[in-house]
């Protein structure tokens, strides 16, 4: 398995597994997944990196760092291929996305999620996320924030 940044012939997996995810759990997308989505390229000229572990030649699996206000970015669209094993893909890319955020600056890495995603709430614990309490959660589904601090 590789790890690889955002190469143009992944793009459509990108925006595949993220969307089967987020309607498999909870049933439609919402308008900022779409703008994400739409707005790839935009963000990668922002500095924004998007990961795939990839397997002869197949995603396995993929995730985003974004920046947003100074130091802070965020860790998004963790998402992985419903199709095939994932041998690991979903730690790879996050830490992947941590890795390239920290590495242009981030001090704080934030992520929004949903409680009832198990798999993904044990990635972020693993890597040293802390959870925290926010006033709004951006998306409807959101009802969980994390934050990573760097040292």
């Amino acid at each position: 398995m590789d790890i690889i940044q955002f190469e143009e012939r992944y793009r459509q997996d990108f925006i595949d597994f993220n969307t089967d995810w987020i309607v498999t759990y909870f049933g439609s997308v919402e308008q900022h997944d779409i703008d994400t989505f739409e707005g790839i390229d935009g963000e990668l000229q922002k500095g924004a990196m998007i990961f795939f572990a990839v397997e002869d030649g197949i995603a396995l699996a993929t995730c985003m760092a974004m920046p947003m206000e100074g130091t802070t970015w965020e860790i998004c669209k963790l998402a992985s291929n419903k199709n095939v094993e994932h041998k690991g893909a979903g730690s790879a890319v996050f830490k992947a996305a941590m890795d390239w955020a920290t590495g242009h600056g981030a001090k704080r890495l934030f992520i929004i999620s949903n409680s009832v995603l198990k798999a993904a709430l044990h990635i972020y614990k693993k890597f040293g996320f802390k959870e925290i309490a926010l006033n709004d959660y951006e998306y409807v589904r959101g009802n969980i924030a994390f934050e990573y601090i760097s040292e």
